[in-house]
């Protein structure tokens, strides 16, 4: 479904990816992991459009995206859930819900689309009205999820979705993001919890500042010595 070849992206002249090349099958969950300024919401971002990459190629459904700008991107169905959730605090879940569904590809579903995130995520039902700024840390993740639903995305990339949430809230996360795979999600995880995120993806990439380093299963790669060491503390 994805194809990311040869990729570079520079901040000034500081260079944050170098020639990253992966695929993403559709219907998978890919993870991709590494340390803090590796590059994974670098390339997150140019998937994304947000950034424009300097050279390389992001194919999406084999259509070129590279540079195309984010709105674009985000309506040929290319989902995120940004890195510190991103709502609109000072709007109710309700209105952060529905502004989910402004893009063209989601508008006549939306209906449809709001009763199955409703559904989904319980909580929210029963904070509708109440301003999202006030909601708890997991909550918001909550919202952020389903907003990012709402625009009914073929692909959902998830960016550190479980930064700052308690140890039951992110096995609840876990399981959102499980779910969503076994109904044909195709999803991106982006993880500090390296563990978990191997588990549960058929795919996985370690980028080591702005290179993929390796590439293999979910399961090789929590296998492999390297991995242990180095992300798992083992």
């Amino acid at each position: 479904m994805l194809t990311v070849s040869d990729l570079d992206l520079y901040y000034g002249d500081a260079q944050a990816l170098d020639g990253v090349t992966l695929q993403v099958a559709a219907g998978a969950t890919t993870a991709i992991v590494g340390a803090n300024g590796a590059g994974k919401t670098s390339l997150i971002r140019a998937i994304a459009g947000i950034l424009k990459p300097a050279r390389g190629s992001i194919r999406f459904k084999d259509r070129e995206i590279a540079g195309l700008p984010s709105h674009v991107v985000c309506d040929l169905g290319i989902g995120q859930v940004a890195e510190g959730r991103q709502i609109f605090p000072s709007l109710s879940v309700r209105e952060n819900l529905e502004m989910g569904a402004v893009i063209p590809r989601a508008r006549a579903t939306a209906r449809q689309t709001y009763d199955r995130v409703l559904d989904l995520f319980p909580r929210l039902r029963e904070r509708l009205d109440q301003a999202a700024g006030t909601l708890s840390g997991g909550e918001q993740q909550m919202l952020a999820i389903g907003r990012c639903l709402m625009g009914k995305p073929d692909l959902i990339m998830f960016d550190e979705p479980s930064l700052g949430l308690s140890p039951a809230l992110v096995q609840e996360l876990f399981r959102i993001i499980r779910a969503l795979a076994a109904d044909g999600m195709t999803i991106i995880l982006v993880e500090q919890n390296v563990a978990a995120s191997l588990r549960i993806a058929g795919q996985a990439y370690v980028l080591e500042n702005g290179r993929v380093v390796l590439s293999g299963s979910g399961e090789a790669l929590l296998a492999d010595p390297a991995v242990k060491q180095a992300y798992l503390g083992l």
